[in-house]
């Protein structure tokens, strides 16, 4: 015996090349580069551009409010792709989970609050749409621990919904389309308040069955 240690099993004795942690790291780091990500990150840029051409000139210039309209389209188009994208080719991230649904109510929340503030869209409207997303949030964190609850076709319809009427409202519409609008609004909103009382319904019945669970585990 030579008194030399060994090397682990399996191993080749030999020191990690000098760099390699590194190399390591930066492939992690980029995975962060994918294109779902990077459509998630636009749609958080286009927010404060789509303010400010939702408010330019008074807010109330055709011109302006059809760019703004191209912004919110752009904003809604990179939603459905990059959920789309990121469940299909495995590009699922930390950064995307929570950014995603961040971007979501970022553009949707300022576009309400844009046209609440213009009068244009009455506060209540506003008020009900960002208070079941806020209360169906908090939903989430209450029963996280016992399980998730899926997206429903009911949900779905009223994202369609929502950004549908929302879009409406951002264009300068004038007669029959101006009053189009509103029952599309409405549509929204009557989809915003069934589908968060579905969403209690689900969260409350999720967590009495994850907590009698537990009981009988004990």
């Amino acid at each position: 015996m030579t008194g030399v240690p060994a090397p682990a099993a399996g191993g080749t004795g030999r020191r990690p090349a000098p760099g390699a942690k590194l190399g390591a790291a930066a492939v992690n780091q980029a995975s962060l580069w994918n294109i779902a990500n990077i459509l998630t990150m636009i749609r958080l840029v286009l927010v404060p551009g789509f303010v400010l051409l939702l408010l330019a000139d008074g807010g109330y210039d055709p011109v302006w409010r059809a760019l703004a309209w191209a912004a919110f389209a752009v904003a809604m188009i990179t939603d459905i792709f990059d959920g789309h994208l990121a469940r299909t080719y495995d590009l699922v991230t930390d950064f995307g989970k929570i950014a995603d649904p961040i971007a979501d109510k970022a553009i949707m929340g300022s576009a309400l609050v844009c046209l609440s503030w213009l009068g244009d869209l009455p506060w209540w409207v506003t008020g009900v749409i960002l208070g079941r997303e806020l209360g169906i949030t908090l939903l989430r964190f209450w029963v996280i621990r016992y399980g998730v609850i899926p997206a429903s076709r009911g949900g779905k319809m009223k994202t369609l919904a929502q950004g549908t009427a929302i879009g409406m409202y951002v264009l300068a519409l004038t007669g029959p389309l101006a009053t189009l609008r509103f029952w599309v609004m409405a549509v929204a909103v009557l989809l915003t308040v069934v589908t968060g009382l579905d969403y209690i319904r689900q969260a409350v019945v999720l967590r009495r069955a994850g907590i009698a669970a537990e009981r009988a585990a004990r």
